[in-house]
């Protein structure tokens, strides 16, 4: 397999606090790609545009593909006010961002694992921006759920202590599999140091729940997409999401945990495409 693009193209939208990065590539970006919806990926922890290396080519061979860095993320990552580095701020970004890139009638939403939580919010948000919503292993706690400890609470004390590798590292493992962190490609990891900072904010709204009854309200496609070797807590999470939307559709991609676009892209790709061309 050829090594994941290390060119993406670098863009930044100001905006009236701050100001977003991003890449995009496809349709009317000057590559001979297909018409149709833009196709919007949105990271999880720790990540940037960057996680989407394996999905902007091989999406913007057909589509229009925006792939932007969360508000807080590399390249400005560091740690954030809460009213900044928040769920529902991350999902007006996204809003402003696809209205100042022309797609007013919508686009295919991706979001994976924190990111999927953004992409939910946003199809709530402004649902007339939401042409379909793929969620990735998302890991949100529901409303009617009991609060549980931070999962990741240690390796937030770590970092406070400047143990920063070993705080990601207990993180890495903890959503992805024992080992994770020290197997993983040298490209990833200086992707997951860049945004080790983010987590000092991020904390601070772990456990932000989802209502159950907004869930149940989205109107648009939807498909929930799991890792076949991922930790089981993201498969119950995708489990009561199917009861919620009894019209979801389900899809696993195999020889792959948390990770899955990076462990197994062309299963990924290739479940998201086809269910984006019949939505």
């Amino acid at each position: 397999m050829p090594a994941p693009r290390t060119d993406l193209p670098h863009h930044v939208l100001p905006l009236p606090d701050g100001r977003l990065h991003y890449t995009q590539a496809g349709a009317g970006m000057g590559v001979d790609a297909g018409a149709g919806a833009p196709i919007l990926l949105i990271h999880g922890s720790l990540c940037d545009y960057r996680y989407w290396r394996w999905q902007v080519p091989a999406f913007a061979e057909t589509r229009r593909v925006i792939a932007p860095s969360l508000r807080g993320c590399w390249p400005e990552a560091q740690p954030h006010p809460q009213a900044q580095y928040a769920v529902e701020r991350h999902a007006g970004d996204l809003a402003q961002l696809l209205r100042a890139l022309g797609a007013h009638g919508g686009a295919h939403v991706v979001g994976h694992s924190r990111g999927a939580q953004v992409a939910l919010a946003l199809a709530l948000q402004a649902p007339q921006l939401c042409r379909s919503l793929t969620l990735a292993d998302p890991g949100f706690r529901y409303a009617d759920e009991p609060e549980t400890p931070v999962f990741y609470a240690d390796a937030v004390r770590r970092l406070r202590d400047g143990d920063t590798e070993g705080a990601i590292e207990q993180f890495i493992d903890t959503v992805n599999g024992a080992d994770t962190w020290r197997r993983m490609v040298g490209w990833f990891k200086d992707m997951v140091r860049d945004n080790a900072a983010t987590l000092l904010s991020q904390v601070r709204e772990a456990n932000l729940p989802v209502d159950p009854r907004d869930a149940a309200a989205l109107s648009c496609p939807v498909l929930l997409v799991g890792g076949a070797q991922s930790p089981a807590k993201y498969g119950t999470r995708q489990d009561r999401l199917q009861q919620l939307l009894p019209q979801a559709r389900r899809a696993r991609i195999a020889l792959a945990a948390h990770g899955m676009n990076l462990a197994n892209p062309r299963a990924f790709n290739r479940t998201v495409l086809e269910f984006i061309a019949q939505a």
